[in-house]
């Protein structure tokens, strides 16, 4: 079996690791050894290491035949120093990945103004959080070309699951934008997600190298809109709508941050090439089975 190692092991990495031992051998790199047990339940391999100190990568060289890279940038700058540590590391190996799937953030297109964009769209990522998965994009394509890799980079919007909703934003009372300050977001199941990330890596061949997937759903959603259907399918009170100026006191940076910038993102090159099929299509979707979740687990 073809060795698969995991870079950055979090909530969706895990929701796709039994689609990947099906095929793999799948290892993870664990910078918190706690995460060891819950993994070898899943059949995966850890070694531990830490990206922000690139002595602990050594072995990491030569270990691997595909890679997932989800693990985040730093917290600040604008260059992806985890992504560059990596890369160095695999370079010293005797047998490289032949293929890299690594997880992005739509936010590298910017505000787009509303409007429609594909993955044709330029990149004008407008925050350093932005920023930085530009600069790994970049490293990641430069290197897979120096190397003869095939690099999928997966651009990701809002993810959400039954315990990844805004229910606690709601109960506190949060604000959101009125209609014509809003903007228009968008979204993935992370169920979902997991299954692109597996199909990004079982149709490698079928896509170019090189080639950027927007991971997202079919919703064409604003922010207030996507709080109002979660407050109405939980029972609970619609955010009150503020002006844009009204935010600034009410609002808190990181939160605005994210009402800065709006746009509709098409997937079709993902179903097209990922030949995926969404189980849930847009929130309304999803949202509606968190629910279920929920009335089941209370039972």
């Amino acid at each position: 079996m073809e060795r698969l190692l995991i870079v950055g092991c979090g909530d969706v990495a895990r929701r796709a690791i039994p689609l990947l031992t099906r095929s793999y051998c799948v290892s993870a790199l664990i910078r918190d050894r706690s995460q060891h047990s819950r993994l070898a339940k899943l059949g995966v391999e850890t070694m531990a290491g830490d990206l922000d100190r690139p002595s602990s990568l050594a072995k990491l060289a030569g270990c691997a035949d595909i890679l997932l890279h989800s693990a985040p940038p730093p917290n600040s700058g604008i260059r992806d120093t985890r992504t560059a540590n990596l890369l160095r590391t695999l370079s010293r190996g005797r047998i490289l990945p032949w293929r890299i799937v690594y997880l992005s953030t739509t936010g590298v297109y910017g505000d787009c103004s509303g409007m429609r964009i594909d993955e044709r769209a330029p990149l004008a990522p407008a925050t350093d959080r932005a920023r930085r998965r530009a600069d790994a994009e970049e490293r990641l394509l430069r290197w897979g070309r120096a190397n003869g890799t095939s690099v999928a980079i997966l651009r990701v919007p809002g993810i959400y699951a039954a315990d990844r909703l805004p229910l606690a934003r709601l109960r506190k009372g949060a604000p959101a934008l009125r209609e014509e300050d809003d903007v228009y977001t968008n979204h993935i199941h992370a169920d979902d997600l997991a299954r692109i990330m597996a199909a990004a890596i079982e149709r490698a061949h079928f896509g170019r190298s090189g080639r950027a997937y927007n991971a997202c759903d079919d919703s064409q959603m604003k922010m207030g809109e996507y709080f109002d259907l979660v407050a109405d399918v939980f029972g609970l009170p619609r955010p009150a709508r503020i002006s844009r100026e009204e935010s600034q006191a009410a609002i808190s940076p990181l939160q605005r941050s994210f009402m800065t910038e709006s746009r509709r993102i098409g997937n079709a090159r993902m179903k097209r090439e990922l030949c995926v099929k969404l189980r849930y299509p847009t929130v309304v979707e999803g949202v509606a089975d968190a629910r279920r979740k929920f009335a089941d687990s209370s039972d």
